[in-house]
């Protein structure tokens, strides 16, 4: 069984260099353990997902133009996420705020070609499909 994310889960990027907190504003009125409770729609960058440290990618156009100003050494600038689809697949079964509810197993892609994962749903609940 897949677990309910909430507001403070703990994410990561694969082209990012350190984690990030999710931020799941109480628009829904939904909470699990006292948190706000995610749906696959808190995707918006710089406010659901915020910045992972540098970031490695090359489809990012601030690394590869630090990259090519230094000869072709990858040089990772600033992590600007960029997730312009919501979470995927997330449950198939509960809502929350009229969308799927946001699980730990699921992805969000950013444009920059990372991929975001759930390290820790903060939250203990495992009742959600």
């Amino acid at each position: 069984m897949a677990q309910q994310v909430v507001n403070g889960a703990q994410m990561q990027c694969t082209m990012g260099s350190t984690p990030a907190s999710l931020i799941v504003l109480p628009v829904n009125r939904v909470n699990a353990e006292n948190q706000p409770a995610a749906n696959i729609m808190d995707h918006k960058p710089m406010v659901n997902i915020p910045t992972f440290g540098p970031c490695k990618s090359l489809a990012f156009p601030a690394t590869a133009s630090a990259t090519s100003a230094a000869l072709g050494v990858l040089t990772p600038m600033p992590c600007v996420p960029m997730t312009t689809a919501p979470w995927m697949p997330g449950s198939p079964t509960v809502m929350i705020g009229g969308q799927p509810a946001l699980n730990n197993t699921s992805k969000c892609m950013c444009n920059w070609a990372g991929v975001i994962s759930i390290t820790n749903a903060g939250t203990t609940k495992t009742n959600i499909p």
